[in-house]
This record gives C-alpha cells, sequence and structure tokens, in this order.
C-alpha cells in the first residue's frame, strides 16, 4: 500500500455479502478475496479490510476469549455529491439506515449498514 492510503478494518457477518454490498452500492472495488473470512476492497486512497469474526487475522479471538463482532458507532465516511439521490438509490437497492438525512454545520449526512449492520456515513458537505 502507498504511504498515503488509510486501511480500515470491518469485522463483518458474511464476506461475500458485505463484499458485495460496497462494490455493487457504495462504488468500491475488489483488491483480493483470497478466503471465505477475508477481502480487501479499495475506493481512491481507503483499503477496507472485511474480516469473518472467530477467523485468522483480524477476526480472531482476544486472548481474554472475546471475539470481534460489527456493529458499533465508529464509522467511514464517503463524500457524496447530491446525498438525496444517494439515498433515493440506496433505498430502492434494499439497504437499511439507521437514521434520516441530519443537517450539521458542515453539511448533511446519513447512516447507512452494512449487510453485517456496520455504519457507513454519506456526507455531502455544504457549498
Amino acid at each position: 500500500m502507498a504511504a498515503d492510503t488509510v486501511l480500515v478494518r470491518y469485522i463483518v457477518d458474511d464476506v461475500d455479502a458485505a463484499l458485495a454490498f460496497y462494490t455493487s452500492h457504495l462504488g468500491f472495488g475488489t483488491v483480493m478475496h483470497p478466503a471465505p473470512g477475508f477481502a480487501m476492497l479499495a475506493r481512491g486512497a481507503l483499503r477496507l479490510a472485511l474480516s469473518a469474526p472467530g477467523g485468522p487475522g483480524g477476526g480472531q479471538a482476544m486472548p481474554d476469549g472475546r471475539v470481534p463482532e460489527p456493529g458499533g458507532w465508529n464509522r467511514i465516511s464517503l463524500q457524496v455529491d447530491d446525498l438525496d439521490a444517494e439515498v433515493e438509490r440506496l433505498r430502492a437497492g434494499g439497504a437499511r439506515f439507521r437514521n434520516a438525512i441530519v443537517d450539521g454545520v458542515g453539511g448533511r449526512q446519513i447512516l447507512v449498514e452494512d449487510p453485517a449492520g456496520n455504519p457507513v456515513e454519506l456526507f455531502e458537505p455544504k457549498r
């Protein structure tokens, strides 16, 4: 990976379902998918590692026995040009949202969930 590349790991219950969601709905490309429990995707300088819980690598159990699980509130944020159009397109494709569009000081945003329940923020900056 290049020095300016950012890597984020998400734990997902079904790597294939998550891979399909990110590539068909959010514009990611597949970098590698070497095993059922792991895939790496790319969108610009962002690399998204998808790991199944309990598997080797990023999904393996901690020394105290806890197993990573999907969900939570930490998220990646993807900038979009037209938030309303993106929400409409994703809803038509069956995507789940955690909230309605929120207007903030820097722009508008909404949280869409991947198939495992991990949030992805879609953000339209103020012009």
